[in-house]
């Protein structure tokens, strides 16, 4: 199978550079006319431009990945801000290569190495899904999340690769009983009758136990007795060491409702969090960041919960490039 046309490099740098200009913002109604006129100007400049939209909605939700081309994620995206930075000038260039790759090459492998698309099971960004098992076990995947489900003889295992997941335990009816088990990359996590949930998230996992009790063992070290966490507890844990006990509540999974539930919860946490509910990127002004948010508000309409916002507290709410780029700063 032959891959896609290659498109001059030249215009791969012009496309980058409008990306970084409409990123920026500002823009006056002659210079979004040029834009306009520059990408219907020939089929390869609007092919150019299509990548590059492609490339900034994966970007958003490819936000583990830590650097870009091997420019810091953050330092990328606030270099935006600063048009005659070093930064910029990095970043654009970054931005060219990353468009002359061929979609089916770097962007593709990514994809499905980071999003889970080989998995047995997956939910796209802003989509809950819930599955019942073949032991009757029920499972329901947040946003962006990617499970395998392995059944044998010995046991009932579900692989979180991505994501969360709530799950609520069935006996099984193979006898003996075989043990329910989730693994994470820091450690295994066994049912003992029970409701969790379970999110793996920069590095970490963590459990909130809603019903009955789940045992963690670590990955990365023996331990003598595996810790078991009670219902009404949760935890952060690494492939090493289990965090303090704290106390969780239903609020915990609000976001098997649809909702996000936040409780004084600093704005750039919440950001980070709506972020994960919509493609494209959600940025909060250190200036508001630790200003503090409560309420319910919706994911399954993520424009909705950001007007909300807005509305609510002193902060203004823009977007940019058809709502990928969000910034909250102050008013």
């Amino acid at each position: 199978m032959s891959g896609p046309a290659q498109i001059d490099p030249l215009i791969l740098d012009e496309a980058a550079e409008w990306l970084m200009r409409l990123g920026e913002g500002n823009l006056s109604s002659e210079e979004l006319r040029q834009w306009q006129q520059w990408r219907t100007s020939s089929l390869e400049c609007e092919r150019a431009w299509r990548r590059a939209e492609r490339l900034l909605g994966s970007l958003g939700s490819l936000g583990s990945l830590g650097s870009l081309g091997g420019l810091p994620v953050d330092l990328a995206l606030s270099s935006l801000d600063r048009p005659a930075s070093p930064q910029r000038r990095a970043m654009l260039a970054r931005l060219a290569a990353l468009l002359a790759l061929a979609p089916a090459s770097w962007l593709g492998w990514q994809l499905n190495e980071r999003q889970g698309w080989s998995a047995d099971f997956h939910s796209p960004i802003g989509q809950r899904r819930q599955l019942t098992l073949l032991d009757g076990s029920q499972v329901t995947l947040n946003t962006d999340t990617s499970i395998d489900v392995a059944f044998d003889g010995q046991q009932r295992l579900v692989r979180l690769l991505r994501g969360e997941i709530l799950l609520r335990s069935a006996a099984d009816i193979q006898v003996p009983a075989r043990p329910l088990r989730v693994s994470t990359a820091q450690g295994r996590l066994q049912a003992l009758g029970t409701v969790f949930s379970v999110r793996e998230d920069a590095g970490m996992t963590r459990l909130a136990v809603l019903e009955g009790r789940v045992q963690i063992e670590l990955s990365g070290r023996v331990q003598a007795t595996p810790s078991v966490v009670m219902a009404g507890q949760q935890c952060t844990f690494s492939a090493s060491a289990i965090g303090a006990l704290g106390t969780t509540d239903s609020s915990r999974i609000a976001w098997t409702e649809g909702m996000l539930v936040a409780d004084r919860m600093p704005m750039g946490e919440f950001a980070a969090e709506l972020a994960r509910y919509r493609p494209g990127i959600v940025r909060c002004d250190p200036a508001v960041a630790q200003v503090r948010v409560s309420g319910a508000f919706p994911l399954d309409d993520s424009q909705r919960a950001l007007n909300m916002l807005g509305q609510t507290y002193p902060v203004q709410v823009t977007s940019r490039l058809g709502g990928y780029w969000v910034t909250i700063a102050p008013v």
